[in-house]
């Protein structure tokens, strides 16, 4: 294979992560905890977008739960998120680990 060749491929590769990671960043990723009392939606960037609390898990005497269900969701829709754009660009790359490209 040729440089000229090389480059060109490479800058195929580059153009069509640019594209899936824009799509990754419109995707939308919803987690709840608690059956449902906290919702936590992120990207498929791994960018939280909102939190919803059902106004009856808040209770001032137990402000540690609400906390405990928060983190959960937030970090589960992480994960979600990292585990997508894993899969998504691991199809661009053939499975292959290029450092800078996961999240």
């Amino acid at each position: 294979m040729n440089i000229a060749k090389m480059l060109k491929e490479a800058q195929r590769m580059q153009e069509r992560m640019a594209e899936t990671q824009a799509s990754l960043a419109s995707r939308k990723i919803e987690v709840t905890t608690g059956g449902g009392k906290v919702r936590v939606t992120a990207t498929g960037a791994g960018d939280v977008t909102s939190v919803k609390i059902d106004p009856q898990v808040v209770d001032p005497n137990d402000v540690e739960m609400l906390e405990d269900l928060v983190l959960s969701a937030v970090r589960q829709a992480i994960e979600d998120a990292k585990k997508i754009a894993g899969d998504e660009m691991g199809k661009l790359t053939g499975g292959m680990k290029i450092p800078g490209l996961s999240m």
